[in-house]
């Protein structure tokens, strides 16, 4: 007798796949907004239905089980045909609707991108909005989203897509007051002296990208004073004056227009690095995703990220 698949039972899969591919109950926990210790029910339950262990568990990490790798396997092909089913009837609709994750970088995304999507959601009403928001570099084996932002250069990787909205140039700014304490630096080895909010990513500071003397672009190590690891943070932090941070021009002009930011040692600015949109290569691209691409696109061509 077949045995319908209730949304109960759905809804565990999707936390199994889940804590399969991030490896991590806490991680995927806050990624599908459940308690560690519901998703921790959920799956005890689906394995005892089962009759089967599927993971393995230790304080450090989660991994598959021989039988839990190929549920994975059939999990993960039949949300697939899931989806690209959703997709088909969406497609018939006349406009976006839907449930669509987009990824951001934490300060760009907040104050640039985020406004125009709340935009859009508002002209269409039925497109529902995850809004996600870190600097981390994109895993392709790791893409819980359906369009994530970037800047710079990215990863050669056939798992995901990738369309260039345009490029930005990079700012070293500073607040009035900060300068005024300090002193404006004018060289390369005066900035080396200053107070330099780099940011904190994967357990070190990330290096800034500036024009060498030579006239290449090229790393550079300061020793952090201020090690941050959001980025809005770090544009607050700089705005109250503790120090120096490299930001695109973007993020930085209004701040800059308004007198908050000082844009500084303007002949180490290096080569723009590009803006991109990126999503998941080897899924159906949603008709609302496709819509929110073309929307950037177009506001692109007419100069709103310039």
């Amino acid at each position: 007798m077949f045995n319908p698949l209730l949304p109960d039972s759905l809804r565990t899969i999707v936390y199994f796949v889940t804590v399969a591919r991030v490896g991590s109950f806490t991680a995927a926990a806050d990624e599908l907004g459940v308690s560690k210790s519901a998703l921790g029910k959920s799956i005890a339950k689906l394995e005892q239905r089962l009759a089967t262990k599927l993971l393995h568990r230790t304080t450090r990490k989660v991994s598959l089980t021989t039988e839990g790798e190929a549920y994975l396997v059939s999990c993960q092909s039949a949300l697939k045909t899931l989806q690209e089913a959703e997709s088909a009837l969406l497609s018939k609709q006349t406009h976006p609707s839907g449930k669509v994750r987009i990824d951001l970088p934490a300060a760009f995304g907040r104050r640039v991108v985020m406004p125009i999507l709340l935009e859009m959601a508002a002209q269409y009403p039925d497109l529902k909005l995850t809004i996600t928001f870190n600097d981390k570099v994109i895993d392709p084996l790791d893409a819980g989203f359906d369009l994530a932002f970037r800047f710079g250069p990215l990863q050669d990787s056939g798992e995901l897509v990738a369309r260039k909205l345009n490029d930005q140039q990079q700012l070293l700014c500073a607040a009035p007051e900060y300068l005024a304490r300090h002193g404006t630096p004018n060289t390369l080895e005066e900035l080396q002296q200053h107070h330099c909010i780099m940011a904190w990513r994967g357990g070190r500071p990330l290096s800034w990208l500036l024009k060498s003397a030579s006239g290449k672009d090229t790393r550079f190590n300061p020793e952090a004073f201020h090690q941050i690891s959001d980025g809005d943070a770090m544009v607050d932090a700089c705005v109250a004056g503790a120090g120096i941070v490299q930001f695109p021009a973007l993020l930085l002009r209004p701040l800059i227009a308004a007198g908050q930011l000082v844009p500084i040692l303007p002949q180490l600015a290096p080569e723009p690095s590009g803006l991109h949109m990126i999503w998941p290569g080897n899924r159906h691209l949603m008709p609302s995703v496709r819509f929110i691409i073309d929307e950037f696109v177009r506001l692109s061509d007419e100069g709103t990220f310039s």
